[in-house]
C-alpha cells in the first residue's frame, strides 16, 4: 500500500467536495507501552474496556472526567459522552483516516469537549493534530474483558426498553474470549465448531517472521497435539499468528502450551544466523498462508 493515499472529505461549505491527502501510518500505536494490546483490542477482542488518563495539561484544561477505552460502542460510534460525565472512546470504528492514533485522539478530544449526555460529533478526517501518544499518560492497559456490553450504560438507561433491545442485538455478536496469561496480547476465543489462539507478536515483522520460519522448519509451529498453525495476518505493523484448536477444552488448558511455544519462539528469535534452506522454504510458505481476519 502506498504511504500516501487520497481520501475524500465530506461536502465542504458551498456544496463542493474537497480532496485531501491523508498520510498512512503503518504502526499507529508505536511508542505506546502496550502497543500489542492496543492492536489486540482493536483486531481480536469483541467486548473489552480499559481506563485512560489524559496528560495533566489536558486535565487542567478540560477537567478530570473518567475516560474509558472500549473495543466498540453503540452503532460503532467513535465516542460517547454519558450523562454522568463518563467519556468513552471506541477503538473499532468504521470511518477512519490513515492514522488510527490521530483518529482516536480526535474522538477523545471531541468527547471531552462535549457536554455530558450530548451527542459527540467527530470529523471522519480530522486533519493534522495531536495523537494518542501526545494526549495520554502512557502505561500498561488495565484491560477488562466483558461477556456483554452493559458497561456502556449509564445507571438511568438500564431500564430503557429501546436501549435493552439494542444491547441484546450487540450481545448476540459476542463470542467467548479470554486473555491468556502465558503471553502478552495472546487471546483464546471459541467460535462455532472450533477455537483459536491469536497472539500479537511484539517484535518487528521481519524478525518475527524469521523466528516463525525457523520453528516451521523444525516442525515446531503447532501448540500441541490436535492443534494446527492456521497462518498469520498483519495488523498495524505487527504479525499475529493464529492456531486452530479443538472446541471443547477451556482457555485455561492452553496456558501451558502457549507458554511452551513462547519459549520456543524466544529461542528462535535469539538466533540471528542466516536462515538455512529449510527455513527459507518455511518462510515462503508462511507468506503464502497469510490470513484475512475480516
Amino acid at each position: 500500500m502506498s504511504k500516501r493515499r487520497k481520501n475524500q472529505r465530506a461536502a465542504a461549505p458551498g456544496g463542493k467536495r474537497e480532496r485531501v491527502r491523508d498520510v498512512f501510518v503503518p504502526r499507529p500505536f508505536e511508542g505506546l507501552a502496550d502497543e500489542p494490546e492496543w492492536i489486540g483490542l482493536r483486531e481480536l477482542v469483541p467486548a473489552a474496556s480499559a481506563p485512560l488518563r489524559l496528560t495533566p495539561a489536558l486535565v487542567e484544561e478540560y477537567g478530570d472526567r473518567p475516560i474509558t477505552l472500549a473495543t466498540v460502542l453503540p452503532m460503532a460510534a467513535p465516542a460517547m459522552s454519558r450523562s454522568d460525565g463518563h467519556v468513552f472512546v471506541g477503538l473499532q470504528r468504521h470511518l477512519q483516516s490513515g492514522d488510527v492514533s490521530r483518529d482516536l485522539a480526535e474522538s477523545l478530544l471531541c468527547a471531552i469537549r462535549t457536554e455530558p449526555g450530548a451527542p459527540v460529533s467527530v470529523p471522519p478526517l480530522p486533519g493534522p493534530g495531536p495523537r494518542l501518544q501526545d494526549i495520554l499518560v502512557d502505561g500498561p492497559l488495565e484491560i477488562t474483558l466483558h461477556e456483554n456490553f452493559e458497561f456502556w450504560l449509564a445507571p438511568e438507561a438500564a431500564g430503557d426498553p429501546t436501549v435493552q433491545a439494542s444491547l441484546e442485538r450487540a450481545n448476540a455478536a459476542i463470542y467467548p474470549t479470554v486473555r491468556l496469561a502465558a503471553a502478552r496480547a495472546a487471546y483464546w476465543c471459541r467460535v462455532p465448531e472450533k477455537a483459536h489462539v491469536r497472539w500479537v507478536l511484539p517484535e518487528a515483522e521481519e524478525a518475527a517472521l524469521d523466528a516463525l520460519a525457523r520453528l516451521g522448519a523444525a516442525g515446531s509451529l503447532t501448540l500441541a497435539e490436535g492443534t494446527k498453525f492456521a497462518g498469520m495476518f498483519r495488523a498495524h505493523g505487527r504479525l499475529v499468528p493464529v492456531w486452530d484448536l479443538p472446541e471443547e477444552p477451556p482457555a485455561a488448558d492452553w496456558e501451558a502450551p502457549v507458554a511452551d511455544f513462547a519459549k520456543r519462539y524466544a529461542d528462535a528469535l535469539a538466533d540471528t544466523a542466516p536462515l538455512d534452506a529449510a527455513a527459507r522454504r518455511s518462510r515462503q510458505g508462511l507468506l503464502g498462508r497469510q490470513l484475512t481476519l475480516r
